[in-house]
């Protein structure tokens, strides 16, 4: 008995290693960076093995024929409580989440499954720095908070012993909120310890004085003014940084939260969508989140939602994309990913139309593969 199942395992494993051994072939490929036609993409061992048109040898074969290869998705500004979101995720091929605020304990556990197929990968935040009483505290657990500047050093110590990937700091002044002072030493302090620092802003004033100083990136876009074209050149000057817009959350959160009719509501998406194209313009880097399960918004296929309203915004197609794949996987050093190239991990989606010609054709993914693994 003991040795039927020894041999059953030997061909499990086996047949889970033949399937990581293949070829795409003559597939339309964006590969991270740019667009190739007629080209193929070879998998061994999980990774990407080569890119080219005349790959030889033995594969099983995959024709690519009339469909799109692209690097699998990933969603820049979550917060994941549930195995089961992870799953929903990976199923809509978004295969990385960036966690901005939540439960560490439970972040620590859902991160410890990265390498399952069927389960999109967690980087998370941890707790997100806030004020007593201030937003990020009123969800139901406990979260440690900053009252002068002199309490971020510990606090991102604490951060950084809870093996977080990314700090997030709150300057939302709709509660109590964190002083400029505090956010400042939190920057500081992430940047010694080699951390990225994103910042959740709602008023332009506060993007511009947290952008000033120091922070990696905003999670939200500002939805109260234009920002001042000084503002806007001084910072493209002075500083490097990425805008996360949320625009599916900015759009939906009108009429739920603000009481906001359509008309109102289609003014704000045109202010936002016109400060993207501003940021875009002047090469500020816009990678895509949308801050599920706020506004009752999904962790798979809402993301395809935000990747249109990019493309609104008049970001080229091809900009659109990487969005979801290289930036925030070079944006936020999250490994191997995020490319089809020689020696990334094999992330991939097959698609039977091209999202370059139109961006509502990211919802025709046909395959998905982690680590070139098919996900179920």
């Amino acid at each position: 008995m003991k040795l039927r199942l020894t041999l059953l395992c030997i061909c499990i494993s086996f047949v889970t290693y033949s399937q990581e051994s293949f070829l795409v072939k003559n597939v339309t490929l964006f590969d991270g960076d740019v667009v190739i036609k007629k080209t193929s993409v070879l998998v061994e061992d999980g990774l990407i093995k080569e890119v080219g048109k005349n790959i030889k040898g033995d594969y099983t074969v995959i024709n690519g024929k009339g469909k799109f290869l692209m690097p699998a998705l990933t969603n820049s500004h979550v917060h994941a409580f549930a195995v089961e979101q992870l799953k929903e995720a990976a199923k809509a091929g978004v295969l990385n989440l960036l966690d901005m605020h939540g439960l560490e304990i439970v972040q620590q556990y859902m991160t410890a499954l990265r390498d399952s197929t069927n389960i999109a990968r967690l980087y998370r935040a941890g707790y997100a720095a806030t004020a007593p009483a201030g937003h990020g505290t009123q969800y139901g657990f406990d979260v440690p908070t900053l009252e002068k500047p002199e309490d971020a050093k510990q606090w991102v110590t604490d951060r950084v012993a809870a093996g977080v990937d990314h700090i997030k700091i709150i300057v939302e002044p709709w509660k109590a909120t964190i002083s400029h002072e505090i956010a400042k030493e939190i920057i500081k302090e992430a940047h010694a310890k080699k951390k990225v620092a994103v910042v959740h802003i709602s008023k332009e004033e506060d993007a511009y004085k947290v952008l000033s100083n120091g922070a990696d990136g905003l999670v939200h876009i500002w939805t109260d003014i234009d920002m001042p074209q000084a503002h806007l050149d001084d910072l493209v000057k002075n500083h490097d940084f990425f805008v996360i817009p949320t625009v599916l959350t900015n759009v939906l959160v009108q009429p739920m939260f603000y009481g906001k009719n359509q008309e109102e509501t289609d003014l704000v998406e045109i202010q936002i969508l016109n400060e993207i194209k501003r940021l875009y313009d002047v090469g500020v880097p816009i990678l895509a989140g949308t801050d599920p399960p706020n506004a009752n918004i999904n962790m798979g296929t809402d993301l395809y939602k935000e990747l249109i309203f990019l493309s609104r915004a008049g970001i080229p197609n091809v900009d659109v994309l990487k969005s979801a794949t290289s930036l925030p996987a070079t944006k936020f050093d999250i490994g191997n990913v995020g490319f089809i190239k020689e020696g990334y991990i094999a992330d991939m989606l097959l698609l039977d139309s091209n999202p370059i010609d139109d961006m509502y054709n990211i919802a025709t993914i046909k395959r998905i593969w982690k680590a070139g693994m098919l996900v179920k």
